[in-house]
């Protein structure tokens, strides 16, 4: 064993060695005998080591697992398949405080048909194990509905609460009610529709609610045709009736090729500590059932590792035993007889898009609820995650950029903007006219501004920021900590370059960049900065520039400031075209009284 398991788990070290290599399930226990994660292993010896062998390059919150354990039990499997399922039960069970939580916490319905003669059909939240049939659950309690009136007005069954056993129906006491002469009932309790008859109409709605709308439509076609071909135009047509509201249904329903039947599709999208995956449900090319759930990660989890959890949870709660699952990217584990697919093109791929659109919507309106009811929600998880994402040790509630602005070294300047809360807090904003350096030198300027700036917050006893962000890569990066280190500030805040050619991330003594993902809020946020630190210096360059291009002269006209004076070189050229100017051309550029003040300016000038 490694020398920190020596260390720091010497007592558990036994139990480690006589591991088998065998899939199984590990549950790791505290001091005081609660389980406090569970895990799933296809070899439990190589798993289980891997913690204690590798503790020193695990990330932290996996560190505080490990050496809060004080025990390890293990139950050994045949298959991995077997680990998961286990796994999944246990960890649902005991909820264990390092296990990924699932944030779900309704009672979806169910669609019963009843264990009974002439069973009912009917929506219920309560699954009681008396040998009825269930389908379900239904998140989206919209579908469940419409399968169950298109079931009605296909197949009229019974709704009353009569015991129709075979004895009461021939006794004569039942009486048919409003629903057989309405035509929403066959009358089975007074023996107007047979047992076996009845039987028939809730095999083709099972197969309905099971999404097998292709065998029902066959099985109604063969009977209209044997209908008319007996001449019995009537209830051909009745027939014909069903179908075409079955047809209509189906088509209103189906999303991609009929072909593509009994498929689970998973989508998964992640932000922060948060993760969310969608599932949908495919019979013969239509979306049957559709849910979306909530995880909270717990110890840095993957998407992979997120997606395998889920994966395992749901379709054990919707009870699915489809052969093929689409997912968004290779799946590492396998499943007896299940194959895994990551479509590329094709209707299979349009059913993946469909899926992410599905997560990233609800993603969107659970944010939207959260920061309703509270509002600062948002804020801290981008600065969270922004905390994260920069390996930093605090939480970046003030951001300082830098950035510089110089056009073949005239009027050099630097700008500095500043997040605060992850926005902007423009009273904050400085410019920065540079003093010490001639020529186009960014390193040498970055290096005067970053130590002007500290140096000013030191000796004011102002707080400083949890982190600074400098535009440019190594070379202003080191600019900017040889003024940190000059002024003892170094290891007080984080500091990073940004470089915009691929958007690099550099930090200090490090000799490879960090590449954010192009999507994250993190990368977003420092984008952001960077852009308002360029825009709010070349606006202050500009107006530097202008400022140094206008003629003493014309600075000299009173009633005449910047604005104007710039209106005449850009119409006039030069100083000595605007004094040969007519007093009807001067006013045509600045109006009546300014054109006349310039007019007499220069007028008392040549006398």
């Amino acid at each position: 064993m490694a020398g920190s398991l020596n260390k720091y788990f010497s007592h558990l070290e036994s139990i480690v060695k006589n591991l088998p290599h065998k899939p199984g399930v590990y549950q790791y226990f505290d001091d005081k005998n609660k389980i406090i994660y569970v895990g799933k292993a296809k070899d439990l010896k190589k798993r289980v080591s891997s913690y204690f062998n590798k503790i020193n390059s695990i990330s932290g919150k996996v560190q505080m697992l490990v050496r809060r354990i004080a025990d390890i039990r293990y139950i050994v499997v045949e298959t991995e398949q077997d680990a998961l399922l286990l796994e999944n039960n246990l960890i649902k069970k005991y909820q264990p405080h390092y296990n990924v939580a699932l944030k779900d916490d309704k009672t979806f319905p169910w669609i019963c048909i009843r264990n009974e003669p002439f069973p009912r059909i009917y929506p219920t939240r309560h699954v009681i194990r008396d040998g009825s049939v269930y389908f379900g659950p239904y998140a989206n309690v919209r579908l469940m509905h419409t399968l169950l009136e298109l079931s009605r007005q296909l197949y009229p069954l019974r709704n009353c609460s009569l015991v129709l056993s075979e004895k009461n129906i021939r006794s004569g006491k039942l009486k048919v009610c409003l629903e057989y002469h309405i035509g929403n009932c066959k009358g089975p309790c007074e023996g107007h529709q047979s047992a076996v008859d009845y039987d028939k109409s809730i095999q083709a709605i099972r197969e309905i609610i099971k999404g097998n709308i292709t065998t029902v439509a066959r099985q109604l076609r063969e009977l209209m045709m044997s209908y008319a071909a007996a001449q019995e135009f009537e209830k051909a047509h009745y027939v014909k009736e069903k179908l075409d509201l079955l047809d209509k249904y189906q088509s209103r329903s189906t999303v991609v090729n009929p072909s593509i039947n009994n498929v689970d599709v998973f989508s998964i999208s992640t932000t922060g500590l948060l993760g969310y995956v969608n599932f949908m449900k495919v019979m013969n090319g239509a979306i049957i059932q559709v849910h979306t759930i909530e995880m909270i990660k717990k110890l840095d989890e993957t998407p992979e590792e997120l997606l395998e959890i889920a994966i395992t949870e749901i379709r054990q709660r919707f009870e699915s035993v489809s052969p093929e699952i689409i997912v968004p990217f290779p799946m590492e584990y396998e499943i007896p007889g299940i194959s895994f697919t990551v479509p590329k093109i094709g209707d299979k791929k349009k059913l993946l898009d469909l899926s992410e659109r599905n997560v990233k919507y609800y993603q969107l309106e659970r944010e939207k609820q959260k920061e309703l009811v509270d509002p600062e929600h948002k804020t801290r998880r981008i600065l969270d995650t922004m905390m994260k994402d920069l390996r930093m040790t605090e939480v970046p509630a003030r951001i300082e950029c830098f950035d510089n602005s110089n056009i073949q070294g005239t009027s050099p300047v630097a700008a500095m903007v500043c997040f605060v809360n992850a926005r902007p807090d423009k009273s904050e904003y400085r410019h920065f006219n540079i003093n010490t350096v001639e020529g186009p030198d960014d390193f040498a300027s970055m290096e005067e501004v970053i130590f002007r700036r500290y140096k000013r917050l030191t000796d004011e006893g102002k707080p400083l920021p949890q982190l600074i962000i400098v535009d440019g890569g190594k070379g202003q990066l080191s600019a900017a900590l040889k003024s940190l280190d000059l002024l003892g500030l170094t290891g007080k805040m984080t500091v990073i370059g940004i470089a915009k050619k691929l958007e690099e991330i550099y930090y200090p003594n490090d000799s490879f960049p960090m590449y954010l993902d192009k999507k994250s809020e993190t990368l977003r946020i420092i984008q952001q900065m960077r852009d308002e630190a360029h825009r709010f210096g070349i606006t202050h360059h500009r107006k530097r520039r202008e400022k140094t291009a206008m003629s003493p002269q014309l600075t000299e006209i009173p009633g005449v400031g910047t604005t104007y004076n710039m209106k005449l070189l850009r119409k006039f050229k030069s100083v000595k075209n605007i004094r040969l100017a007519s007093l009807q051309e001067l006013q045509e550029v600045l109006g009546k009284s300014k054109g006349q003040l310039v007019y007499d300016f220069f007028q008392k000038k040549e006398n």
